[in-house]
Formats: structure tokens, C-alpha cells, sequence
């Protein structure tokens, strides 16, 4: 058997690459949209692609089932009970695909969503126990699937939560212990509130240290998993909705085109946003006016996808060579109106000093001074309610980073502002749109919450 994980740290996803050396014949689970990497894998290992099975239609992020396809031929597989607007194979409760001596068998395990399915892979046929099942969204390592992000088309989530709890104990928690897990997300989604740092595990190990596992029984399974849930990016519907669709392919190979300074002013005009996915000093010391600030080297699609619509034209700024990463990575969360980037950045902003400016930042040592000496000085903590649970600074508003564009109007753009997180990357692309919204003196808190700590033990 070949068997490979693929981890996204910017988006903690994970998809996998299966096949079977004898026979040459793999699949791809829940694949990104930049497919490039599995098909050049699967060629080194002389594997045909012959299908790409979702687990389910993912919110987080827009999955590349098509661009896969249209590649390779493969099928597309979900679970049977399943609507999309694209051909695909129907994949049955306990149904099984013979690889060769690889065998998966798919297994429905409803609750995070109706059509979640998760697959458990054979290494052969006969093997008294499987290798491992990759579990989707259904079990994470120490979380479970949150059963509420379909709420707002009509779903309840203690249905879907009650679905939850008997597809692990029906389907999942039958598997041995030694049965390997391999989830669809790990830390920093937002599709759980608990989930490690891990990429795998065994299910005898989830069912000692996974607290939703714990669970006595269905009612306390279910008031676990639906209270405390992080605040979903504002994203997820659209990605869920597109993720359905037989929408338009991406091509991770074309750079978006080059923009002239005047090319983007006429643009911005007409309504385009500015992007600008240099890292958070480099925006501070320099950027173009109405810039909205969102670190490449981050969670840059998640955030850029808070605080930026998909139906908006998107200019990006980047540093030199980073214009097709940029786009490509807005690209997995089908933000596809990327129309071009500003050529020679650096350049364009030595020559029109009028047009640039910076952007402030305080110390923890100087958050001090600013409490001490600055009346009306308005603090905001841009971080998740469960991390706000734990501690955070006094008389800070809460208002998670991907909220602060439609809760605008609970700040007051005539007082001085200090934005935090918990180290400093969430805050300052809050502080940019804030800046964008007419807020003129704004500061964003150098490493956050966890500088302030620091300072202030205990």
C-alpha cells in the first residue's frame, strides 16, 4: 500500500493519497484546489488516479474534486446520499472498492454534516484488522465534527449532533484500537473547539483522551459538542454552497497579471480591494493607502476570507515573487476574483511617498503607558470567545477578527484604538480594516496577548 498524508498548515487540512503498488490503481481524499502535487506523486509512483472521494462538502475550504477530474479522468465519489450539481459515483453504506490487495470500505457516519461518510482502509483483504479510517470531519484527534455550521439553511444542530453520537459509536468506535485515525483537520480549524496539534492517532487512544469520546451518554454528548464553538469565518457558507457546484476550474500555474499604480487607483475606483499580504512589519513601515493587511505567512485564506467578501475584485500587493502563492492560497477557499497584483510594489511606493503610509504598533510595556496616559483609549480583543474565556486584558471589547467588518458600528472611529490577539497576526489585520473604515488612529498590539502575559504574570 501507498499511503500518503498531506497536511496544510494555513488551512489545518489534511488529504490523502492511497493506492496500490501491485495494481497501480489510487484515490485522493478531500483534496485542496491546487492538485498539482498529488498528480505528480501518484506519476513518480506509477499510480493511476482513478477516483476523488469527498467525505463530505467541506465549508472550510473549496476542495478540488473538479480541477482532480478534469486532470486525471478520475470519478468523483460521495456518499450516497449526497446531492451535488457535478456527475458522480454514489458511494453506498458499507460498500467496498477493491484497489487490489488494497481494499477501502466507505462507511456513512452522518452529524457534521447529512452526507459525511468516512472510509476505512485494508492494507489487505484478509487482514484480521484494518489499517486505519480516514474519518473526515466525524472524529478529530481529541475533538469531534462541530454539528452547527448548517444551522443557517435550516439544519438543527442537536439533530445533527444527535446523528453525530451514533455515528461514532455505530460505525467508528466499532474499529479495533489499534485502528489508525486519520482526521480532515487538526489544530487552528475552525471545525472544532479541541483539536491537537497531532495528525493522526489510534482510535484505543480517542477513547481515552478525547473528551466528546467520554461522554457518558447522547445528552451529554450532546450539550458538549454545541456549546463553546468557535465563531465560523464568514466564508464557510459560500465554500459549503460552492462545493456543490459544477463551478469554474482553477489553474495554479497562471500568475495574476501586473498592474501599473494607475491601473490599480482606476480599479480601486471601481470598487477592487487591496490585499496586501507582506507580514505585518514590512505593512507597518510602508504601504499604500486603503491597503488591507493579511500575512501570507499565516492563516492568510482564512483571515483574507473574514474580512474580504468573495464577490469583491481583489488587487494584490505582495512582496516580489509571492503574486502566485498569493493567489493560489485565496484560490483554496474559492476567492478566484483575484484581477491582478501592483507591479514593483517597493518601487511604486519609494516614488509616491503621498501615497503611503505607515501603520502603528505598541509594545506590551507601551499598552501600559497608552491605559495610563490616554483618555478614551478604546481596547479591542480580536480573539475567539474560548480563548477571551481564558483570560484577557480589562475593559477590552470582544469582537473576533472575522466580525469587526459587520460590528463596526459597536467601535467609535473618533478614539484612539489598540487592537490584540494572542500573537499579534489576527490584530493586525483587524487594525487594517479598521484603518480602511475611516478609524485614523489605530495601533495593533506587537505579540499580543501572550506579550501582555509576559509582563503581567499571573
Amino acid at each position: 500500500m501507498i499511503f500518503t498524508q498531506y497536511y496544510l498548515d494555513c488551512l489545518s487540512q489534511a488529504s490523502y493519497l492511497v493506492g496500490d503498488e501491485g495494481t497501480g490503481r489510487a484515490v485522493v481524499i478531500d483534496p485542496r484546489r491546487d492538485v498539482g502535487e498529488y498528480v505528480a506523486d501518484a506519476k513518480a509512483a506509477g499510480l493511476t488516479i482513478e477516483m476523488v472521494i469527498e467525505t463530505h462538502f467541506h465549508a472550510d475550504f473549496l476542495s478540488g474534486h473538479l480541477e482532480l477530474a478534469h486532470q486525471t479522468g478520475a470519478e468523483i465519489g460521495y456518499s450516497s446520499v449526497a446531492t451535488p450539481e457535478f456527475d458522480f459515483r454514489p458511494l453506498g453504506n458499507g460498500e467496498r472498492l477493491v484497489l487490489g490487495e488494497v481494499v477501502l470500505e466507505f462507511r456513512h457516519t452522518p452529524g457534521h454534516t447529512p452526507e459525511s461518510l468516512s472510509i476505512v482502509v485494508w492494507e489487505h483483504a484478509e487482514d484480521p484488522e484494518p489499517y486505519g479510517v480516514l474519518t473526515g470531519d466525524t472524529l478529530f484527534i481529541g475533538d469531534v465534527g462541530r454539528p452547527d455550521l448548517l444551522t443557517s439553511i435550516g439544519f438543527n444542530r442537536d439533530d445533527l449532533a444527535g446523528q453525530l453520537y451514533d455515528s461514532l459509536h455505530t460505525q467508528i468506535l466499532t474499529l479495533p484500537d489499534s485502528t489508525r485515525v486519520y482526521p480532515g483537520h487538526g489544530a487552528g480549524s475552525a471545525c472544532g473547539k479541541n483539536l491537537s496539534t497531532d495528525t493522526w492517532s489510534t482510535i484505543g487512544d480517542q477513547r481515552v483522551t478525547n473528551y466528546a469520546i467520554a461522554a457518558p451518554d447522547r445528552p451529554t454528548f450532546i450539550e458538549l459538542v454545541t456549546e463553546g464553538q468557535p465563531a465560523a469565518p464568514a466564508y464557510f457558507a459560500y465554500d459549503a454552497s460552492l462545493n456543490k457546484q459544477n463551478r469554474d476550474l482553477h489553474d495554479e500555474t497562471v500568475a495574476p497579471v501586473s498592474l501599473t499604480l494607475s491601473q490599480v487607483d482606476q480599479l480601486v475606483a471601481d470598487g477592487a480591494v487591496l490585499v496586501d499580504s507582506r507580514d505585518a512589519d514590512a505593512f507597518s513601515q510602508g504601504h499604500l493607502r486603503g491597503s488591507i493587511n493579511v500575512g501570507l505567512a499565516g492563516r492568510y485564506a482564512e483571515y483574507a476570507g473574514s474580512v474580504v467578501s468573495p464577490h469583491d475584485d481583489v488587487i494584490l500587493v505582495t512582496e516580489p515573487g509571492g503574486e502566485l502563492e498569493s493567489k493560489n492560497r485565496l484560490a483554496r477557499i474559492g476567492f478566484d476574483r483575484v484581477i491582478g497584483h501592483l507591479a514593483d510594489p517597493y518601487g511604486v511606493m519609494e516614488a509616491n511617498p503621498e501615497r503611503t503610509t505607515t501603520a502603528s504598533r505598541v509594545t506590551a510595556s507601551q499598552l501600559d503607558d497608552c491605559l495610563a496616559d490616554i483618555e478614551g483609549l478604546q481596547l479591542v480583543d480580536v480573539r475567539q470567545p474560548g480563548e477571551v474565556a481564558l483570560g484577557t486584558i480589562e475593559g477590552a471589547r470582544e469582537i473576533p477578527v472575522g466580525q469587526i467588518p459587520t460590528r463596526l458600528d459597536e467601535l467609535d472611529p473618533n478614539r484612539p484604538t489598540i487592537v490584540f490577539c494572542a500573537g499579534g497576526y489576527r490584530s493586525a489585520v483587524a487594525a487594517s480594516v479598521l484603518r480602511v473604515n475611516g478609524f485614523d488612529d489605530v495601533s495593533d498590539l506587537i505579540g499580543g496577548y501572550g506579550a501582555w502575559g509576559l509582563v503581567h504574570p499571573g
